[in-house]
């Protein structure tokens, strides 16, 4: 079992940067990728990042390519999603999650953030205009 704790989200306007934590606790399973995904109200769920505990391999939704960075202090156990140039669009729930599973290690990628086997409850963002 894996056990996440999200933090950070905060109400900014369009144009600012927000840095949300997500402390990851590997009780019984290790964590092969983790990541970050979010849900809008009336919106999809979709993937925003994606990283390799093992590699550091990163992945983006294309649209927070070059506006966000994921990362993680291996020391600390915690994630990181850092958010820059942030718009209304990016308002939502944000969840971290992580995949205790072989799909990295049978496809070479991590899964999409919101397939991951285990999930934070989440952090809210809001970013007005």
């Amino acid at each position: 079992q894996v056990v996440l704790e999200e933090s950070g989200g905060d109400s900014v306007q369009a144009g600012g940067s927000l840095r949300l934590s997500c402390a990851v606790h590997e009780y019984t399973d290790n964590a092969n990728c983790l990541g970050w995904f979010r849900q809008a109200t009336g919106k999809e769920i979709e993937s925003v990042a994606t990283i390799s505990t093992s590699t550091g391999q990163t992945d983006y939704n294309n649209s927070v390519k070059g506006r966000f960075t994921i990362s993680r202090d291996s020391a600390k156990n915690i994630l990181y999603l850092q958010m820059n140039n942030l718009k209304p669009g990016d308002s939502a729930m944000y969840h971290c999650a992580a995949d205790a599973s072989e799909i990295l290690a049978l496809t070479g990628r991590c899964p999409p953030a919101q397939t991951m086997d285990y999930r934070g409850k989440g952090t809210r963002v809001t970013i007005s205009s």
